[in-house]
């Protein structure tokens, strides 16, 4: 039997949203299923946040520190090649690479993320979020229902 475990999708589209690339791989119409390649260069991290959709993230490459708060309090996991993370609705999450080479994830993403993505994305990176930049994703996240505790 054949497995479809590594099927190869290339990327439908690529974004950049703050530091990190985002690579469209996968919408299925009519659902809100999306899957997304997002590459996290070396120090780069995304800014604590919640949202109402849940997510799910399994590392590919690198090593990535996911923080999560949950019921019983804050936690970090350590991530690597072949873990799977789960993001529950509404829960208070952000990410970090702390190594020396970028990490690279899937994350499977509902359909206001994916908007977020492709309405606040850029077609080329930023050196450094300026803090105007910083508001602009702040407010423009409200409005697909993510809010950004932390910059």
């Amino acid at each position: 039997m054949m497995s479809n475990s590594f099927v190869k999708i290339p990327a439908e589209k690529r974004y950049f949203v703050l530091g990190d690339q985002i690579e469209r791989r996968l919408r299925l119409r009519g659902t809100w299923l999306n899957i997304f390649d997002v590459t996290v260069p070396s120090g780069s991290r995304t800014p604590k946040h919640a949202h109402a959709s849940p997510e799910v993230f399994r590392i590919l490459e690198g090593r990535l520190t996911i923080w999560r708060l949950t019921d019983s309090g804050p936690e970090e996991i350590e991530a690597g090649a072949g873990d799977i993370i789960t993001i529950p609705p509404f829960m208070v999450h952000g990410y970090a690479n702390r190594g020396t080479v970028p990490a690279v994830f899937s994350a499977i993403v509902d359909r206001e993320m994916a908007e977020f993505i492709e309405a606040e994305g850029t077609s080329e990176p930023l050196k450094a979020p300026s803090p105007e930049t910083i508001a602009r994703m702040r407010a423009a996240a409200n409005a697909y229902g993510i809010t950004i505790l932390a910059a």
